[in-house]
């Protein structure tokens, strides 16, 4: 049995005319291969659901939660598969509590585990077409789960996998661009790219895919490619590694990440422990930390500079403020208005001199950096919002990529 899986986005099926032109493009793979089409709630329909929580509590119990906002899904399998059915093309939509796709206990927030393969394979011996629910699964109280933003990336990628099966997401872009087009006009289209990049660039900013799908494509060597639902083209591929006739780009793309806040605090004691005295409160707040650096002055004080979410920005800096006190520290201070820019590129691996070329750069047009976080294939920089479309613009032409 040939099988394919197809995701499509809000916009693929947030109208009448947009299920009927996803539906033809699912009809027509169904013509060579049984396929599995994942669906996302209709687009705005899952913040129109969150709101509709809100007006009954600001902080709404988490199961209760989860089956509100997950219904949006459901509702797009039934619309595409009444449709299908139809025009006579054999379809069924199924719930993920129906297969089950077996996620972790938390709420809001929950993981894959396990996907049973067994009930999919079986529904094909009456139907061409199955229609699943994107960003919800089922855990073991049997309570419904999401996966949070972007969820639906990952449980296409998971069936996929679950299924050895090649995957391709549809959205309303044509592909994986260079840098986000809005930014630079001379953002290129990406044909192909490895997983480990395309990891970073997701992680660092990049709003195509949910990280955690692509981290699921490169444990279980899944190849995806995204394609737009509303022309045609070849879009962009994603596998592990490249093709080896293609020659490895320096840098493959540019990602920024304007949702960060930065927070300081000076004169601290440089002390064994002393960072987990800082960063432990803000963990217990269920704060994310991205990146941190330390600095150690000559007496013997050490300043500690870290970046969260800009949404947590000001919990944060209550939890910091309140350990300045017991700490004695000399200051404070935070800054909601900053950005993260990072280039990514296997190439980094062999060519030397990629962050000094990029802070030069910077330095030429006048872009202050407040801190600089590198991995084998990622350099990231923290500067002031205001600087982000110059920054990405020149670091786009002096690295090649709008060629």
């Amino acid at each position: 049995m040939s099988l394919f899986v197809q995701k499509f986005g809000g916009t693929s099926v947030g109208s009448k005319e947009a299920i009927i032109r996803s539906a033809s493009i699912i009809t027509k793979w169904s013509k060579k291969y049984k396929v599995v089409a994942v669906l996302s709630a209709m687009s705005g329909e899952t913040d129109r659901l969150i709101g509709l929580t809100k007006l009954f509590s600001k902080n709404p119990n988490p199961y209760d939660y989860d089956n509100a906002i997950s219904s949006g899904e459901n509702v797009s399998c039934s619309l595409m598969s009444i449709y299908l059915n139809s025009t006579k093309i054999r379809s069924k939509s199924l719930m993920s509590w129906q297969i089950p796709i077996l996620t972790s206990e938390e709420h809001m927030k929950s993981r894959i585990l396990k996907i049973d393969r067994n009930k999919i394979l079986k529904e094909f011996s009456k139907n061409d077409v199955l229609l699943i629910p994107g960003f919800q699964g089922i855990n073991s109280k049997n309570e419904i789960t999401t996966l949070g933003r972007g969820g639906s990336d990952t449980s296409a990628v998971a069936v996929a996998a679950s299924l050895d099966a090649e995957c391709i997401i549809y959205t309303d872009v044509d592909g994986v661009y260079t840098t986000d087009p809005r930014i630079s006009p001379g953002a290129k289209k990406i044909d192909q790219i490895t997983t480990e990049e395309m990891l970073e660039l997701s992680s660092q900013g990049s709003k195509v895919l949910q990280p955690r799908a692509v981290e699921f494509a490169g444990k279980y060597d899944i190849g995806i490619r995204v394609l737009s639902t509303f022309e045609e083209g070849t879009g962009t591929l994603i596998k592990k590694e490249n093709d080896d006739n293609m020659e490895k780009a320096i840098i493959s793309g540019i990602a920024f990440n304007q949702d960060e806040a930065q927070l300081n605090i000076r004169g601290v004691p440089d002390q064994p422990g002393i960072a987990s005295l800082i960063l432990g409160p803000i963990a217990d707040l269920n704060i994310d930390v991205d990146m941190i650096v330390q600095n150690v002055g000559e007496d013997g004080l050490a300043n500690f500079t870290f970046t969260v979410p800009r949404n947590d920005y000001k919990v944060a800096m209550q939890s910091l403020e309140r350990s300045a006190k017991k700490l004695k520290a000399k200051k404070v201070k935070g800054n909601n208005e900053i950005v993260k820019i990072s280039m990514v590129g296997v190439g980094m691996r062999t060519h030397a001199g990629i962050a000094s070329k990029m802070f030069s750069v910077l330095a030429k047009n006048n872009i202050n950096i407040s801190m600089i976080s590198t991995s084998e294939i990622k350099i990231s920089v923290v500067t002031n919002e205001d600087n982000l479309e110059t920054a990405v613009n020149v670091l786009h032409k002096e690295f090649n990529l709008d060629k």
